[in-house]
């Protein structure tokens, strides 16, 4: 048909900064979802040797053993760096609200590593709680959840950047 127009196709050539950042943000959160989320320390030389006789997992747990808030977040991110990606060079998306729905989603998931920050106990039932507290072990974040929550401000910066732009420049993406 004459006048009409051409159908854009992605390419990755097109694919900003912005949309690599959340889709790398994700991928490193979903990575760091392996890595020990949750880390058990004592203070007393004898429970610390004690700890260290303990099978790895029990002493230091990924973000499957941790529960749902631990998970939630990195998945959220991931997804939604990857929706950005696949749909963020097409004008009908971004001005649809795309950066919009990305800010949202990383702010969500944000909220919910967050919370699984503020809830690291409660993964453990409240005699093993009252257990490990009366030996002087504490729970601690591990390495994993870190960088995850790093990930997440780096992209919620990205997407703060992008909702600007999309503000700047309503008919789409310059």
């Amino acid at each position: 048909m004459k006048g009409a127009p051409e159908r854009q196709r992605f390419s990755f050539a097109r694919v900003s900064w912005r949309e690599w950042t959340a889709l790398g943000t994700g991928l490193v959160s979903v990575g760091a979802l392996f890595l020990p989320w949750t880390n058990l320390s004592a203070t007393q030389q004898d429970v610390e040797d004690a700890l260290n006789s303990l099978p790895s997992g029990e002493v230091a747990r990924n973000a499957f053993t941790t529960g749902f808030l631990a998970w939630a977040g990195p998945v959220l991110l991931a997804l939604a760096g990857l929706l950005v990606v696949a749909l963020g060079q097409f004008r009908k998306a971004r001005v649809s609200g795309l950066p919009h729905l990305w800010l949202i989603a990383v702010a969500v998931a944000v909220v919910l590593m967050l919370l699984a920050w503020l809830a690291i106990s409660w993964q453990f039932d409240q005699d093993v709680r009252d257990l490990l507290h009366d030996g002087g072990v504490g729970i601690y974040g591990g390495f994993g959840r870190y960088l995850a929550l790093a990930c997440g401000v780096v992209s919620l910066v990205a997407a703060v950047l992008d909702v600007r732009l999309a503000r700047k420049h309503p008919a789409g993406r310059s």
